[in-house]
């Protein structure tokens, strides 16, 4: 069982000044998941080597038993210090991907034709994709075989409009992922702001916010 983790290499927050890139939990508890099921995990990003991440996500009050763990797990901070580059991976050396979040994705992961052409290869072979919180964003571009938005007519989730004004970043951020997911076609669900809630669609798993990771990173591990 072979999970690829894709994760962002962008670290600013629009022109806040402020940076940004992946969230930590979104990152540990999924992979602490795939791992404990005996999976192997490769981490891949844009540009490789240590991808950015979001400050706020590793705030005292951030901290879950799954970020605790991977502070002492010096063998995963060594493979996170050196992702391989998106564009060297091929889909068909894996079972599944998973996407984390964190505000990066918004910037790179939605735009990257790599990581587009990645996902409609996955699609193409009927293999689990999952994304979370704002990960959703990777479905932007990639489109299903019938050349429709790959999102198109499926259950979908994502970091919600209101999670989103919450925050304070609804100005900032390039496009919304609720808005996104609608315009794509998508059958846009929620649950409650910061309760955990995933969606599955056949071999397509999204999660709403950072609370959904570690039920997301199940649902996949379940299509396998």
């Amino acid at each position: 069982m072979k999970i690829l983790m894709v994760l962002t290499s962008h670290d600013k927050l629009g022109d806040t000044g402020k940076k940004t890139g992946f969230w930590l939990k979104e990152f540990a508890a999924p992979y602490y998941v795939f791992k404990d099921a005996g999976a192997a995990v490769t981490l891949a990003s844009p540009k490789g080597g240590q991808p950015p991440l979001d400050p706020t996500s590793d705030a005292d009050d951030a901290q879950t038993e799954a970020t605790k763990r991977f502070k002492g797990d010096k063998a995963v901070q060594s493979d996170l210090a050196s992702t391989v580059v998106l564009s060297t991976v091929s889909a068909d050396e894996f079972d599944a991907v998973f996407f984390p979040g964190g505000h990066g994705p918004l910037w790179d992961l939605s735009e990257d034709a790599d990581n587009i052409k990645l996902i409609e290869t996955f699609a193409a072979h009927d293999r689990p994709i999952a994304a979370v919180c704002h990960a959703p964003a990777v479905f932007k571009h990639p489109k299903g075989e019938d050349g429709k938005p790959l999102v198109a007519g499926k259950a979908v989730t994502g970091f919600t409009n209101t999670e989103e004004e919450a925050v304070g970043l609804t100005e900032v951020v390039p496009f919304l992922v609720e808005d996104m997911l609608k315009t794509n076609g998508g059958v846009y669900e929620k649950g409650a702001d910061w309760a955990s809630f995933v969606v599955t669609d056949g071999k397509l798993v999204t999660g709403q916010n950072p609370t959904s990771s570690e039920e997301a990173a199940r649902k996949l591990l379940g299509l396998l």
